[in-house]
């Protein structure tokens, strides 16, 4: 097993660990042939794919999506997995890559918490962004101000 077999797997994990069982599979399947960008010291960074970067592996072990990251999981995870809704109103903005507010959210994964990588999407399901929870899945649509996911990057570019 070559090193970057070895880094995707144990990426695998973590992102099973991270997002849920399937995760790993989902985002690194063993077929494709993905770039792993490296630190200075050798460490896996970025995990880029033909469609993007899916994901950023920060040194606290977590992931940060990237867009094509937050297509895979939202393909691979049935809905509410992961996901937080937003209407028609919020809709030009998260593409933009805006963040999205408590009062927009019409639907959230019960199982958010603040701080988790989610991916935003529209009533429809199309994915309009990924980001991390502000919030807790009750506080986003019980409040009634207040952002409740900070948007890394929006769907607008393509």
């Amino acid at each position: 097993m070559t090193g970057d077999a070895r880094d995707l797997a144990r990426l695998s994990t973590v992102a099973d660990y991270q997002f849920g069982s399937g995760a790993g599979a989902a985002l690194f399947p063993p077929d494709e042939d993905l770039e792993i960008k490296r630190t200075s010291t050798g460490r896996p960074q970025q995990v880029i794919a033909a469609g993007g970067r899916l994901v950023s592996h920060g040194t606290d072990g977590r992931f940060t999506l990237g867009l094509a990251g937050g297509r895979r999981l939202a393909a691979a995870f049935e809905p509410p997995a992961g996901r937080v809704v937003v209407g028609d109103e919020s809709e030009p903005f998260v593409r933009d890559g805006r963040n999205v507010f408590a009062k927009f959210v019409d639907e959230v994964d019960p199982a958010v918490r603040p701080d988790d990588e989610v991916f935003v999407v529209h009533g429809s399901g199309e994915l309009l962004g990924v980001g991390r929870a502000e919030l807790s899945a009750d506080a986003m649509t019980d409040f009634e101000s207040g952002m409740a996911v900070k948007v890394r990057v929006g769907a607008g570019g393509e």
